[in-house]
């Protein structure tokens, strides 16, 4: 019997001075790839599948905003915890 996909959710602050511009989305997208989970982020009305560069770019997440975070698969918590350690560090952009 397999066990059940975990569902986990989060609301990540925006810090960094571009917000989720090009550079940062790429390393959004790098994460979503990295793992065997279904992503899905939300802002500004808008809710896009964590893989999609465009889609992530269009969420126009700009410092100061918060993204919602739905994490779906046997390895939600790692890819959580990674997106949320991404966001913490400015997704490395060093301001």
């Amino acid at each position: 019997m397999s066990m059940p996909d975990t569902v986990l959710e989060a609301e990540l602050p925006v810090i960094n001075r571009l917000g989720l511009h090009a550079r940062a989305a790429a390393k959004v997208v790098s994460v979503a790839c990295r793992h065997e989970v279904s992503i899905v982020l939300r802002c500004n009305g808008r809710e896009v599948e964590a893989r999609n560069m465009m889609g992530v770019l269009t969420l126009a997440a700009a410092k100061g905003s918060k993204v919602g975070v739905r994490v779906e698969g046997e390895q939600a918590r790692e890819a959580l915890d990674e997106l949320t350690d991404l966001f913490a560090r400015r997704f490395d952009e060093g301001e």
